[in-house]
């Protein structure tokens, strides 16, 4: 199928992401239909605004007191076998923690736009990403976005993932608060056909049936829980799999790339790399640039799928990298980036690279080149690991 090459418009993150999710639960019209649950909260209210306008044939769009009805919301409908989506951001998401965990370990494919939003007090609406950070081992799958047709395109393939009858797990689709969400840009923007094309009908099989009546959320013996902790974490290790079959029925339907769990620029003969994620890896990748016409061997890996973590591709890709700096925009107390204690870990006995944290737009504060070089520079004198550096102090 030919995608439409009319449908490039400017458009904010929060328009990409509000217009993906409402096609996708309008190509569920000839099923069970579309549900979702919506709180307002800044700086994603317009995606739940987006959402609430759409004239869904079969559906409804229900407004709640909070966000964790929001959530309970999307629980129920997918339970009866609906497509269901929501979207929220930072203390709002905090407040709806209850549900998000309930949702992961029930294995329901509900997909939740989650524009990064520092955590308050103090109070603070700038990107950080330490919200959805915070349900990082709970079951859900996290892609973190770098642009708005990012936003648009991961989406959709989120659906396509969550549904999937090899995961059935729901999925976050973030992108860093104002800098994607309010920021207008160039975005090819799908079509309904296109969409009813890539995505099937949402079948759940544990959907509840009134012919068998069952009891959902009831008390379990430990080895219980400890079996279908196990059925989870095995379709977490089936998700690189998937996503790439995914990823090449949305080119074929929508004829273009939509990213993957991770890519690499100049990591090929690179003594030094940088490793970011969401629009940090973007003025990252242009320093990087700069740096290699300087003559410096530096790559960078950008990480947008963070659970589960892609271990094999950042193994292979770090390579014979000595040096490897990560760029985080969040902050683990006492620890530092939580993308950089991850990279130790998978690289734990396949590297011998001294590994170093910055930290960089912690609480919202710009990350410019000027942090990027910084960064690299620092990295390139040193001859071991250290504390985690935090860029942009002086300022």
């Amino acid at each position: 199928m030919v995608a439409n090459l009319n449908e490039m418009r400017l458009v904010t993150g929060n328009h990409a992401a509000g217009h993906s999710l409402s096609l996708a639960g309008e190509a569920n019209r000839f099923a069970r239909g579309v549900v979702s649950g919506i709180y307002p909260i800044t700086p994603q209210t317009e995606i739940v605004e987006y959402v609430a306008r759409f004239p869904f044939t079969r559906g409804r769009v229900i407004p709640v007191e909070s966000e964790h009805s929001a959530m309970g919301v999307c629980i129920g409908a997918s339970l009866s076998g609906a497509r269901s989506f929501t979207a929220s951001s930072s203390n709002g998401l905090a407040y709806m923690a209850e549900n998000v965990i309930v949702a992961g370990y029930y294995r329901l494919p509900i997909v939740m736009a989650a524009v990064n939003r520092t955590l308050g007090p103090p109070w603070n609406i700038w990107a950080d990403q330490g919200d959805t950070l915070m349900f990082r081992d709970f079951g859900w799958i996290q892609f973190y976005c770098d642009s708005n047709q990012d936003v648009a395109d991961t989406t959709l393939l989120a659906f396509r993932l969550a549904e999937d009858r090899r995961i059935l797990l729901p999925v976050m689709v973030c992108m860093d608060a104002f800098i994607v969400s309010h920021t207008s840009m160039e975005t090819r923007l799908a079509d309904q056909s296109e969409v009813d094309c890539y995505l099937p009908a949402c079948d759940i099989p544990q959907r509840l049936d009134a012919g068998h009546p069952c009891t959902v959320g009831g008390m379990s013996w430990p080895k219980e829980t400890q079996s279908q902790r196990l059925e989870l974490d095995e379709a977490m290790h089936r998700v690189p799999m998937v996503l790439e079959e995914h990823r090449t029925h949305f080119q074929r339907v929508f004829g273009r790339p939509v990213a993957g769990a991770v890519e690499a620029w100049h990591t090929e003969d690179a003594d030094t790399l940088l490793i970011a994620s969401g629009t940090v890896a973007v003025t990252a990748l242009e320093v990087v640039r700069e740096l290699r016409r300087a003559g410096q061997r530096i790559g960078l890996i950008r990480i947008k799928m963070f659970r589960p973590f892609p271990m094999d591709e950042v193994r292979r890709l770090c390579g014979s990298a000595q040096k490897i700096g990560v760029l985080d925009r969040n902050y683990a107390a006492g620890i530092g980036g939580v993308f950089c204690q991850e990279t130790r870990s998978c690289l734990q006995g396949h590297s011998n690279a001294l590994v170093q944290s910055y930290l960089a737009g912690v609480g919202g504060s710009d990350v410019v080149p000027a942090l990027i070089r910084e960064a690299a520079d620092d990295l390139q004198g040193r001859s071991a690991a250290g504390d985690a550096v935090w860029l942009g102090m002086d300022v």
